[in-house]
């Protein structure tokens, strides 16, 4: 018996199926990535769903977070502790190319669904282990998240430089970089099992994500002491900057866009200067330069300078994110598209990320409602009406 979902055909993992036993973000939008590049993905939750359904949300019928990381996946609730539930997802297991979970290391092996166990029965499965701190150390089983691992790993002390307090980057920026590498990971390993054949064990981890997205700052030279300065904020020309109405950020770290901003802002003073006429001086000359931009700026709107500057100078104004479903730039791409959600109907959402032979690798189908297609997935398996409910009596599947 083979699962069969509709789908694109001419998407490059059309026809790989994906088991999505994570929670929260970084593994299950991993999975979404896979399901934008075509693979067919089946969200497994637990009885009581995944925990992000239950994170406030203005969003009144659903968690928006949870709608935003799940798209592209057919849902199933299943109770892998029962053995009934555990038989179902065997069943699943057989015909699955990939499993991801974020459980923490000892639970696994608890569950019956290590890899060992599992490469057993399906000797071609890729397996990613998403874990908060890695499967070794003295920290492996704490329970890693986004914003503890900010804290730990240096990111809320580089951002708060400057000021009282660290500060964290809000947007799980940590979750979401993860997402990538799972998703890098998995395709690396599907590449791998077709020269090959055999399946593969990966690990990714908030840890390893925190510390990558450093990569600038972690560089310890021989005979420098430890706690050097890493900052790379270009002396603060480059940054956002208060304008006759709103705030602007600007780039400037090269010659021709350092000259463009000075010519732009009729500076042109400050950009045969050679006091100035590197990043480094700059950045040492900061305080005497950052004041006479910021009152260059005060003769417009970030709006109009953004429109001034054009393609001279590399700027933004400063946005909400809801400015973005209709920003231009991204309409012409095609990162916004409607979805159709069983709750909470017609929403616009995030799409098309990575384009193939000029076309967006992108999936049609909302993130499930909690269990919405666990009798649609049971009769894929050969299960009965009278099974299925037989399941849902006894709470093994919702």
């Amino acid at each position: 018996m083979t699962s069969t979902t509709s789908g694109n055909n001419a998407l490059p993992l059309a026809g790989i199926q994906v088991l999505d036993l994570s929670a929260y973000i970084a593994g299950p939008y991993g999975c979404t990535l896979l399901s934008d590049l075509g693979a067919q993905v089946i969200k497994i939750e637990p009885p009581e769903g995944d925990n992000l359904r239950k994170y406030p949300s203005t969003l009144q019928a659903e968690s928006r977070a949870f709608i935003g990381v799940n798209r592209g996946k057919r849902g199933i609730s299943l109770d892998l502790k029962s053995a009934e539930g555990y038989e179902i997802f065997l069943k699943l297991l057989l015909e699955a190319d990939v499993l991801v979970h974020n459980f923490r290391p000892t639970v696994p092996p608890r569950l019956k669904i290590d890899f060992p166990t599992l490469s057993q029965l399906n000797p071609k499965l890729v397996y990613c282990a998403m874990t908060g701190y890695g499967s070794s150390g003295p920290m492996a089983n704490n329970a890693g998240y986004d914003q503890v691992l900010q804290a730990m790993s240096g990111i809320c002390d580089s951002q708060g430089m400057g000021k009282a307090e660290p500060e964290i980057v809000y947007g799980s920026v940590v979750d979401f970089y993860a997402s990538a590498m799972i998703a890098n990971s998995v395709n690396a390993a599907l590449f791998k099992r077709e020269r090959t054949g055999q399946g593969s064990y990966m690990e990714v981890s908030l840890l390893a994500s925190a510390l990558t997205m450093q990569s600038t700052r972690l560089v310890w030279a021989e005979g420098e002491p430890k706690s050097i300065e890493r900052d790379m904020r270009s002396g603060g020309i480059t940054g956002i900057h208060p304008t006759k109405d709103g705030f602007i950020y600007l780039s400037a770290n090269t010659p021709h866009f350092w000259e463009a901003l000075c010519t732009l802002l009729g500076l042109q003073a400050l950009a045969t200067d050679e006091r100035y006429d590197t990043v480094r001086k700059r950045a040492e000359n900061a305080s005497i330069i950052v004041p006479i931009i910021r009152d260059a700026l005060q003769q417009r709107s970030a709006q109009e300078w953004e429109a001034h500057f054009g393609t001279h100078v590399p700027c933004a104004m400063v946005r909400p994110v809801h400015d973005m479903f209709e920003h231009p730039q991204v309409q012409a791409e095609g990162l916004v598209r409607e979805f159709s959600h069983s709750k909470i109907g017609k929403y616009k959402s995030i799409t098309g990320l990575i384009k193939m032979d000029h076309a967006a690798c992108a999936t049609e189908r909302a993130a499930p409602d909690f269990g919405e297609h666990t009798s649609e997935l049971l009769a894929e398996y050969g299960y009965s009406e009278q099974q299925i409910n037989q399941f849902r009596q006894r709470g093994i599947v919702r």
